[in-house]
């Protein structure tokens, strides 16, 4: 008893003297360490300007560029709402305009769907909701139009085909011309069919079109439905058949945004029954995976431990917890995945917990940004300092081992921090961004509600920049109030843009009464099961250095002319065109796209057998729970220590 008394008494005082031990930051060490932190930002986008500028990725120690996930210069789109975030307005516009003299994103190359949409769809949607803040000038009708918004569906309608399936859970790849490719694997990984409705609900939500936010909706349930008797989900599954063809369980590679999902997109567009979902798998997940604070891989259906490992993935977990209220848990967690930060300097790819080791083959470090994020969430939560401190020590490792005299490269190995030619785009679009907002605490995007702008729409006044971004995977910030703009109003004052004949040399899009004519057309078209022509386009074939080929269409001003060349919008067209439209409008390319059975692509059709199949039926009960989306206050013990009262008496 004696032995135990003293040994709680040690303790006692070790835990002391940690918390006396930490550095107290000033307005002015914070400020320091953003610019630090503006400074390592700079120096790896302008060398992807120089360097790598049209090609996906900067080659940060060969100074060059290479093509990765598509041969769209993914570095730019990626790192825009980055600049929007640190205040560059003028880069900010200059990048919107190349962007937006870009038509579509038609081009012969196979995707990953999952990626496509976390960094191009992403990256398009927040950066349109953050134009009016930089100060760009607006199409009529914004939030529910403009350029970025056009772009971001076109690459939607890209990628829809993928969820024409048996189940709805998406395949891997499409070819943004012609859709899934022939011999396509139905094998897809959690992460790859639950990471879609933030991005999706918000194109939604934006457009008017529901068929984005269902797709995506279904494919959670069917998700859901296919979990274990222990409630646990396995890391890849056939999306024809549903069976689970990888079934260890875990939070990390292969499975984390789909736990990030359920509760962002609960939060983003105000479904409580995606926070039942996640509270019924975190209890799955607290019983067989965790363990003293660590969370291992198991068998998803009996449970046993297969993986003692840490992978650097699961280290966005304690930033999810944090949103929920979670904050002690979440701590806990953080200050374990903080510890292997220090043995190394980064942390490994994989970790394995019970050797304290990185693991074979699997101790590189590529710029990752999930540790920094939850210390950023959970700074915002606590206002703990030894947050900052982990900040720091993250900031001083990047900037000590990566940098390079093009920018910063992968660490190929933590143990000795050799490094690899390569700089993912995440870097500047989440590490280096969730660094800044660290340091920056008067940032705009952590308003909490103290203030908002009010914007004049077509539909009434509007409340925007009230704060509660919602950050996608990819940490493209999206704001909720601007989904409301459109998504709360009638269907038939959705495109009543006022001033809309002054203004058509701004606005690129098609006009009421020309959607209404597609859409009539389309609908014809779906009733007779007859194929949509494919219209034509003036088109060159660009060659650049990669082995694909870049289509451009005709320049913007002719391509002005010829949508607003026909058609007068009068004020009954207006009123009656959407006031009990459902259905929804499928452009002439669905003609070229096939599904994995060789038939044209009915995006309609396919949201209608889900519909009518209702496979995995919703939960009304769950739908209605509201009180989980409310977030729990912070314990009062917590706060007081966490501001030292304790210690400082």
């Amino acid at each position: 008893m004696l032995l135990q008394l003293i040994h709680k008494w040690f303790l006692l005082l070790f835990i002391a003297n940690i918390s006396c031990a930490v550095r107290t930051y000033t307005k002015d060490d914070l400020v320091k360490l953003r610019e630090e932190v503006r400074e390592m930002f700079y120096h790896a986008y302008d060398s992807y300007l120089k360097y790598a500028y049209p090609y996906d990725e900067l080659r940060p120690i060969s100074c060059d560029g290479v093509d990765t996930y598509g041969s769209y210069s993914l570095t730019l789109i990626d790192a825009l709402d980055t600049l929007a975030v640190m205040g560059n307005y003028s880069e900010f516009q200059r990048v919107v305009d190349i962007l937006s003299a870009k038509t579509d994103f038609d081009a012969n190359i196979n995707v990953s769907v999952f990626e496509t949409n976390i960094r191009i769809i992403g990256g398009l949607l927040s950066a349109h909701l953050l134009s009016n803040k930089a100060g760009i000038k607006l199409e009529p009708g914004w939030p529910c139009n403009g350029p970025l918004l056009r772009l971001a569906e076109d690459v939607a309608k890209r990628l829809i085909v993928a969820f024409d399936t048996k189940t709805g859970m998406p395949y891997g790849t499409v070819n943004l011309h012609s859709g899934v490719p022939k011999g396509e694997t139905t094998v897809t990984c959690t992460a790859g069919v639950g990471t879609f409705i933030v991005e999706f609900g918000a194109l939604s939500r934006l457009t008017g079109d529901p068929l984005y936010e269902e797709v995506a909706l279904n494919a959670l349930y069917a998700l859901f439905d296919h979990r274990s008797q222990l409630g646990l989900f396995g890391n890849h599954i056939d999306i024809d058949s549903g069976r689970w063809t990888a079934q260890d369980a875990g939070i990390g590679s292969g499975v984390d945004s789909y736990f990030e999902y359920l509760v962002k997109g609960s939060i983003l567009l105000q479904r409580p029954e995606l926070m039942e979902m996640f509270y019924e798998a975190r209890k799955s997940i607290d019983k067989y995976l965790k363990r003293d604070d660590w969370y291992m891989w198991v068998s998803m259906t009996k449970g046993q431990i297969t993986l003692p490992v840490f992978q650097s993935l699961d280290a966005f977990w304690p930033g999810v917890l944090s949103l929920i209220g979670e904050t002690s848990n979440a701590m806990r967690t953080l200050h374990n995945y903080h510890q292997v930060w220090q043995q190394y300097g980064f942390t490994p790819e994989f970790y394995y917990i019970p050797q304290t080791e990185a693991g074979s083959n699997k101790e590189s470090y590529p710029l990752r940004p999930e540790l920094i994020e939850s210390i950023m969430y959970l700074y915002r939560a606590t206002g703990d300092p030894y947050l900052l401190q982990a900040g720091e020590d993250i900031l001083r490792s990047i900037q000590h081992s990566s940098k390079t005299p093009c920018g910063y490269a992968t660490i190929k190995d933590v143990r000795d921090h050799k490094k690899e030619d390569r700089m993912e785009s995440f870097f500047l679009s989440e590490t280096t961004k969730y660094l800044y907002l660290l340091f920056d605490t008067d940032n705009f995007i952590h308003n909490q509600g103290q203030y908002g702008t009010i914007i004049d729409t077509p539909n009434g006044q509007c409340v925007i920049d009230a704060g509660g971004y919602v950050f996608n995977t990819e940490a493209h910030p999206i704001d909720p109030a601007a989904l409301q703009c459109c998504h709360g109003a009638a269907k038939s004052d959705m495109f009543n843009f006022k001033d809309l004949e002054k203004n058509k040399a701004l606005f690129r899009g098609d006009t009421i009464y020309q959607r209404r004519n597609q859409t009539k057309a389309a609908n014809e078209k779906v009733a007779e099961n007859i194929s949509a022509e494919v219209a034509e386009v003036v088109v060159e074939t660009v060659p650049v250095e990669s082995n694909s080929t870049v289509t451009k269409l005709q320049d913007s001003e002719n391509a002005n002319e010829s949508i607003s060349g026909d058609g007068e919008l009068s004020e009954e067209d207006n009123s009656t065109v959407l006031a009990s439209i459902e259905e929804i409008m499928l452009p002439d390319f669905f003609g070229n796209i096939l599904s994995s059975k060789g038939k044209v692509f009915s995006p309609q059709e396919m949201l209608e057998r889900f519909r009518r199949e209702n496979k995995f039926p919703r939960n009304m009960t769950w739908e209605n729970n509201y009180k989980l989306l409310s977030c729990k206050a912070q314990p009062f013990l917590q706060r007081i220590s966490i501001f030292g009262e304790f210690f400082n008496k």
